[in-house]
């Protein structure tokens, strides 16, 4: 075997990243959505108030597509991380992987919170609430916190990544 075959490639920071988002969707779909009901995706929009059944059933329907959104990055997520560990890649460790899930996660949150909430302004955190912009900003802080940690947690994880003995270099 060549000195180039045993040299490995580090892992990709891909997968946690698809994984932290997919996981970030299912948590505000599984737990805003339908666990607290404080929003659904398009219950800011007119005509499709949740406490009608034509805006429920619009709701239903939207909240469905946006749980197929983010199985497809969970099935993303698998499939690359199942392409590089058939390609011979590094496998991460866990704090490189966990750090890239949580600054998957945070992304999520600061595109979810800026976008939907903010700029086209679809739902909010909670709209059952008549000044809902504190529970937004929230999201946002929480999201910025989530992304933040990943990002110090996956370059620990690199690192020791980095620090690992080269067969090649033996």
């Amino acid at each position: 075997m060549s000195s180039q075959a045993e040299h490995r490639q580090p892992p990709s920071r891909l997968p946690g990243l698809l994984y932290g988002v997919g996981f970030g969707g299912f948590v505000d779909g599984i737990v805003l959505h339908q666990i607290l009901q404080w929003h659904h995706m398009v219950s800011d929009v007119e005509g499709r108030s949740p406490t009608t059944l034509a805006g429920l059933e619009a709701n239903t329907l939207a909240d469905g597509l946006f749980h197929v959104a983010t199985w497809v990055f969970l099935l993303a997520a698998s499939l690359v991380t199942l392409s590089q560990w058939r390609a011979g890649r590094l496998a991460p460790t866990w704090s490189f992987h966990v750090g890239g899930m949580l600054l998957g996660w945070g992304l999520f949150n600061l595109a979810e919170g800026l976008v939907n909430h903010q700029l086209l302004g679809v739902h909010h955190v909670r709209d059952d609430l008549g000044s809902p912009l504190s529970w937004d900003l929230g999201f946002l802080a929480f999201g910025a916190a989530l992304a933040l940690a990943g990002w110090a947690l996956q370059r620990r994880g690199a690192r020791r990544i980095a620090a690992l003995p080269d067969p090649a270099r033996a």
